[in-house]
């Protein structure tokens, strides 16, 4: 039963709607890549401050991290987060049409998940939750974390080492919907599994020792043997790794390894070899002795390349994530206010919007253009049967999100509430785009805002108001986090100084890392 203090959140995240809307276009025009979120974060800040929260900024060495707390008394503390990261190469207006951000080209950044409305939604839940305790004297308190880096796993691992997670009571985490059957619903037993990701450096900065057995210099010829360089040496472990691939893991456990070619922006003259080269792998294994057998093999292979061209390397953490600790009760918790709130439901002018672009597309408009699952809720053990029916028994964690770093340190439920997704006749595949686009349209994207601020909210307060309910949550987390413990895994420093994309300002104005004019139409 909705007591009281639940049915003023949700009233109050009802009347927020205008400003909930504003701000989640705000970050989505901001559009700022990994580790380079910089307005994203000073936005949230300067929001958290004025709601009243203390906020600690650059958290645990992040300079777009952040940490809010605001209390109203001793008692439990409940924990939600922002996430805000885009990703390079799908800069994409909020319009029915392809089309990049006014005064960027398509390779900027731009919210694919999107993370626009699942901070926002965040910040919705979190904002409503407070003026509920406020109304209805609820003893207790928030921890609001700011999480850039995302795509790349980036933050969480490092919150949760540095003790961002500890002596929470529990911590909400939202997702918007991105694979059925994970739509409008709670994981159950199969959470997310571990994530890995490195970068390679190659350095050649002695070249002289390179195929010279007697170590004399090498002579000052063109028409002389000289050392391939960090060029050579990158495309020989993107190779040599590429080919190794199927011999890594066996075939199943939806595990996968992707790389990325880091631009370094060394100049060279055409015979002088290049300095430096740098590679990033990123994985996503089901457990941490899968990733550990990768690593072992990337490593090998980096050894094996830098010797062949004259060659130094080193390898640079990015992330590494621990798998997902279930929790059942948490996930009942929320799933009773996912069946209070409902799924998010869309008017006539978001599906005006959906059959614009179909039309854009050259399709036929359809009546009803979204997908059915979207306003629906399925049950987290009827989706847990779907999502293990390809999956074989001894697997216990598949794909990857570094929200199951949090788990091990608190009671945590992860739940989906549905984005906006149209669907497809036989036969049509739909570019990027249109998802980029109707995450941040307000008629497309409102509507789940609105449904997961609301069921944070509630869950929230349910924990708050509810000790019986909460202290299930931590007797299980204790159980399960004491069976098979995995202390935090981030024995490295933010890897912030790397060459991430990011956008600049010029002589031109603002612009990205890629310049606009290389962008197609």
């Amino acid at each position: 039963m909705r007591t009281p203090a639940q049915s003023t959140a949700i009233a109050h995240v009802a009347a927020a709607a205008t400003d909930l809307s504003a701000a989640c276009q705000t970050i989505f025009a901001y559009g700022e890549t990994a580790w380079r979120e910089y307005e994203s974060a000073a936005w949230y800040v300067a929001r958290l401050r004025a709601e009243g929260f203390a906020v600690e900024e650059s958290s645990a060495g992040m300079p777009t991290a952040f940490c809010a707390e605001w209390s109203n008394g001793d008692g439990p503390v409940i924990g939600m987060y922002a996430e805000y990261d885009a990703v390079p190469g799908n800069c994409q207006a909020p319009v029915t049409n392809r089309a990049p951000r006014d005064g960027l080209g398509f390779q900027a950044g731009g919210h694919t998940d999107p993370h626009s409305g699942l901070g926002i939604a965040g910040l919705g839940g979190l904002l409503a939750t407070k003026a509920a305790m406020e109304k209805h004297g609820i003893k207790g308190g928030l921890r609001f974390t700011g999480e850039p880096a995302e795509k790349v796993r980036g933050s969480k691992p490092i919150h949760a080492a540095a003790g961002y997670y500890d002596d929470l009571a529990a911590i909400l985490s939202f997702h918007p919907f991105y694979m059925l059957p994970m739509c409008n619903t709670v994981r159950w037993d199969t959470h997310c599994g571990a994530a890995y990701a490195m970068i390679y450096r190659f350095i050649c900065d002695q070249p002289q020792n390179w195929g010279r057995a007697d170590g004399a210099p090498i002579p000052q010829s063109h028409s002389a043997a000289r050392a391939p360089g960090a060029n050579d040496a990158l495309n020989m472990m993107y190779m040599s790794s590429k080919a190794l691939r199927d011999a890594m893991l066996p075939h199943q456990g939806g595990w996968s390894i992707s790389e990325a070619i880091l631009t370094a922006g060394q100049a060279t003259a055409d015979n002088l070899p290049a300095g430096l080269a740098e590679i990033q792998y990123m994985m996503r294994t089901p457990d941490i002795a899968m990733a550990e057998q990768i690593t072992a093999v990337l490593d090998r292979n980096a050894q094996a390349a830098a010797d062949m061209t004259g060659c130094r390397w080193e390898r640079h953490w990015v992330c590494k994530s621990r798998p997902g600790l279930a929790n059942h009760a948490m996930a009942a918790l929320v799933w009773e206010a996912m069946q209070d709130i409902g799924a998010p439901t869309w008017g006539e002018d978001a599906k005006a919007i959906a059959r614009d672009i179909q039309v854009n597309l050259g399709l036929d408009p359809m009546a009803d253009p979204f997908i059915p699952e979207m306003s629906k809720l399925i049950h987290p053990q009827k989706a847990e049967a779907i999502l293990r029916h390809d999956l074989p028994p001894s697997q216990t964690n598949s794909t990857s999100d570094d929200y199951t770093d949090m788990t091990w340190h608190a009671p945590t439920a992860r739940f989906y509430v549905a984005r906006p997704a149209l669907r497809a006749s036989d036969g049509v595949t739909y570019p990027p785009w249109v998802m980029n686009a109707l995450g941040g349209i307000p008629a497309t994207i409102d509507p789940m805002v609105q449904t997961a601020a609301q069921i944070l909210a509630c869950s929230a307060l349910r924990l708050l108001e509810d000790d019986a309910a909460r202290e299930a949550a931590m007797t299980e987390f204790v159980t399960r986090a004491s069976e098979n413990p995995i202390p935090p895994l981030c024995d490295y420093a933010p890897p912030i100084h790397f060459r991430w994309p990011e956008y600049v300002t010029t002589a031109r104005g603002r612009d990205w890392w890629i310049p606009s004019e290389m962008d197609g139409a």
